[in-house]
């Protein structure tokens, strides 16, 4: 009994200590800006942005948790970069799905997002689709902050994988609706460049599978319906 006692003794500063180096969960995150990237600029009048999503019950109490929800960020970056400037005829970026989910132990986040292009009299003649799926272990001390935390770095994530796999997406399925300028390559990444008559322009992403076939997380397809 003795010893058991000393070795309490010893084994509570080692847990007190413990506990105590675990730092603090965040209370205020950053917003989600990707008006650094390269524009995306369509030959198109004009641009719609809509968000069709509608969340279950459990992905949206998850969502209102999260410090920055998934489908206004997908807004947020279709509004920073994609660009119209060209003759008649419109897109539409329109968000399908921008999930999150706790599935035991596990966040599960899912975007999907669209883009089509019409003439102007409303006939489709494109169309672009791009999914990204991610997951993390859920934090065992499932405070509030903690969750949000950890939604938080989800959401970021994927949104990282997204601006790379949509770009990969327009070009690979509207490259006729795109407008490039000549401007040279810095760092891997086109810089943007700017003319008086065809405005700021984009270049390629790199492919985010270079050297491989398309990337599964992403798909074009020919036969929905906006």
């Amino acid at each position: 009994m003795r010893r058991l006692a000393l070795a309490g003794i010893v084994l509570a500063p080692l847990a007190l200590s413990a506990c105590a180096s675990e730092a603090p969960a965040p209370t205020t995150f950053a917003r989600l800006d990707y008006s650094y990237l390269p524009p995306i600029t369509l030959k198109v009048a004009s641009i719609r942005i809509r968000d069709d999503y509608r969340p279950g019950p459990d992905a949206a109490k998850m969502i209102d948790l999260a410090p920055e929800p998934p489908a206004r960020v997908l807004e947020r970056m279709a509004h920073e970069r994609l660009v119209a400037n060209g003759s008649p005829g419109s897109a539409s970026f329109v968000i399908r799905q921008a999930s999150l989910h706790q599935v035991g132990d596990t966040l599960v986040g899912t975007m999907t997002v669209d883009l089509n292009v019409r003439t102007s009299n409303g006939q489709r003649v494109g169309y672009a689709e791009a999914t990204v799926s991610r997951s993390e272990t859920a934090p065992t001390n499932e405070s509030p902050d903690r969750m949000r935390a950890a939604l938080y770095d989800l959401t970021k994530t994927m949104m990282s994988s997204m601006n790379v796999e949509l770009q990969y997406q327009i070009q690979r399925s509207l490259p006729d609706w795109l407008a490039y300028s000549p401007a040279g390559e810095v760092g891997g990444m086109a810089a943007p460049h700017y003319s008086p008559d065809q405005g700021i322009s984009a270049q390629p992403l790199p492919n985010p599978d270079a050297g491989q076939n398309a990337p599964a997380s992403g798909t074009s397809l020919g036969g929905s319906n906006d």
